[in-house]
């Protein structure tokens, strides 16, 4: 096999584009070129000015390659546009070099198509682009730290959650964030429990020192060998909505006149603190108030009259009890107290401080004079047969009324 046939041969079989153009016209192209060209026969090809197949914007780059001087020299790959005979545009990776040709200079030309992988780079440039746009515009905050809790990188976000700028915050530890260090070692213990946490409940601190409430999702990282790298999610600023749900939870446990628990409430919270008696043996003392001749002060002074009166008492039985102390309207007038850890002696004692209080109490009524109030009050402690809350609250309501017709303004144990 003489040279020619070799080369031509060797041309024929390979599946790179391979064309050899004179006089700025393709005078040969391989079978893999009239494929790139979707030729269905050579004539649409050979002939033709090499510039017939090139795209417009490409043509200005391509002749200053391929329009060298001199008679050695060549052109390093390089991305061009093609347009197929078929109209079809397609990316074509090409270099080129000087060559003799039958006796005449001319260019040789070889080729990939390149264009699934340019749609592939585009299709990836236009993900990166939409996904940098979501992350720069991102409400939530995604962050990374490594295994120990070291911030490697954190969003945009982070500018209007906590106020500062990413590299203020990228390098320093997590829980340098969090109110208490606690906080952040309880949402790193639930990740390495679960691997994962959803809208895990947590605090943390602005640059300006409020401090806001924010939901986690986050997960465990591990590298290459198994081993914890760290952690990865978002968190979100949530306190509105949990300032939402506390003023919920408010308005749904909370009297809206006097602003105590109620009664729903109060008796969850009885209810509550007596099984915990009946476990560790404790005590606790109810107190059942309820205010004399409060219908005659309605009557006489009209409801709203009446209920200065009832926030005013309320007020004041408020400032005799401790914290661990809970107070509720039952309805009405009437009212109840349960207290922890109080003997008979300090239940009683904390019961008149408190009918004492309210009878040195002066009320005004619509014409400035003033009127008085007094308060009955029924108390009793819980026995070890005590099977249910009902029995504390039977026997404080009898001694309640054995206190309101025995006079009223008097306080009565019952045991």
């Amino acid at each position: 096999m003489d040279s020619d046939l070799f080369y031509r041969s060797l041309f024929d079989t390979m599946p790179v584009a391979v064309s050899i153009v004179a006089d700025g016209k393709i005078v040969f192209a391989n079978p893999a070129t009239l494929s790139l060209l979707a030729a269905t026969h050579s004539e649409q090809v050979l002939g033709h000015p090499i510039t017939e197949f090139i795209h417009l914007l490409d043509q200005t780059r391509s002749q200053t390659r391929l329009n060298k001087a001199g008679p050695e020299w060549s052109n390093t790959p390089s991305q061009f546009r093609l347009r197929a005979a078929n109209g079809e545009m397609k990316m074509l990776l090409s270099s080129s070099q000087s060559i003799a040709y039958e006796g005449r200079d001319a260019i040789l030309i070889t080729g990939m198509d390149m264009t699934a992988q340019a749609e592939m780079a585009e299709q990836l440039r236009v993900s990166e682009l939409n996904f940098r746009r979501l992350f720069e515009n991102m409400q939530d905050v995604y962050y990374r730290t490594d295994a120990k809790g070291v911030v490697q990188m954190v969003g945009p976000g982070v500018r209007n959650v906590l106020g500062y700028e990413p590299s203020e915050i990228e390098g320093k530890t997590a829980e340098s964030y969090y109110p208490q260090a606690a906080d952040s070692d309880a949402v790193k213990k639930a990740i390495m429990e679960d691997g994962k946490v959803a809208d895990f409940p947590g605090q943390m601190v602005r640059k300006d020192g409020r401090v806001i409430d924010i939901a986690i999702t986050s997960r465990a990282i591990y590298d290459e060998n198994g081993a914890f790298a760290g952690i990865e999610g978002i968190y979100r600023d949530v306190t509105q909505r949990k300032m939402m749900e506390r003023e919920l939870q408010r308005l749904a446990t909370t009297d809206p006149l006097t602003n105590i628990a109620n009664r729903r409430s109060f008796l969850e919270q009885a209810e509550h603190i007596f099984k915990s008696t009946q476990r560790y043996h404790d005590s606790i003392t109810l107190l059942m108030l309820d205010l004399d001749l409060f219908k005659a002060i309605n009557d006489k002074y009209g409801h709203l009259g009446g209920d200065k009166v009832l926030t005013r008492f309320a007020q004041t039985v408020a400032l005799e009890l401790r914290d661990s102390d809970v107070f509720g309207r039952l309805g009405g007038e009437e009212f109840c107290v349960l207290l922890q850890h109080a003997s008979k002696d300090e239940a009683m004692t904390v019961a008149e401080r408190i009918r004492t209080r309210v009878q040195e109490l002066d009320f005004e009524d619509p014409d400035g004079a003033l009127f008085k109030l007094t308060v009955s009050i029924g108390v009793t402690t819980n026995f070890e047969g005590d099977e249910r809350l009902a029995k504390l609250l039977e026997r404080a309501d009898k001694a309640l009324y054995t206190a309101k017709h025995s006079g009223r303004n008097k306080v009565v144990w019952f045991s």
